[in-house]
């Protein structure tokens, strides 16, 4: 881990869901609908994003109609469900957008995430990772899995950009 990549060049920021933006607990009711909590300051730090130009996506192992309901509230329209190679993915949006590996970032918290990590240019994970992919890992955040580590990553974007916009 570096202490201070350069983060101004991003202009795609690829998210895990399940240990990054939730906790990594599922809820699953006696009818088998499922819950998952996301937090509403990595949903901010997500419009931030997107009003300072950079691309949001999301690229996840599993397939949920909540991932996808809760990407249409904030505007995430890189929705990647099902996903078992999360690093052809990542390259499928890079080329997409014209992206080399220094425009790209990636965050994830587990041995699935690995190969997208290696792919991006600045990989971020939260302090509760696993710990096998900590040699992968540009930037460990302070906050834990579903304590808005996104948004930690986010803001840690923005404080390196010239004249940042803070309008949502």
């Amino acid at each position: 881990m570096s202490d201070k990549p350069e983060l101004k060049k991003i202009r795609l920021f690829a998210m895990d869901v399940d240990g990054t933006l939730t906790n990594g607990k599922i809820y699953i009711g006696e009818k088998g609908e499922l819950f998952k909590a996301f937090d509403a300051k990595d949903g901010l730090g997500i419009k931030l994003l997107m009003g300072n130009g950079i691309v949001p996506a999301i690229i996840t192992g599993r397939t949920s109609e909540i991932v996808a309901i809760r990407c249409r509230e904030i505007g995430i329209t890189e929705i990647y469900q099902g996903i078992h190679n999360k690093d052809a993915a990542l390259r499928l949006l890079m080329e997409k957008y014209e992206l080399t590996k220094e425009e790209t970032a990636y965050i994830g918290d587990d041995l699935n995430d690995l190969s997208a990590m290696k792919t991006a240019g600045i990989s971020f994970a939260p302090s509760d990772c696993a710990k096998q992919i900590l040699p992968y890992v540009s930037i460990l955040l302070t906050k834990k899995a579903g304590d808005r580590p996104v948004r930690e990553a986010v803001d840690m974007i923005l404080e390196q950009l010239e004249n940042p916009c803070y309008d949502v």
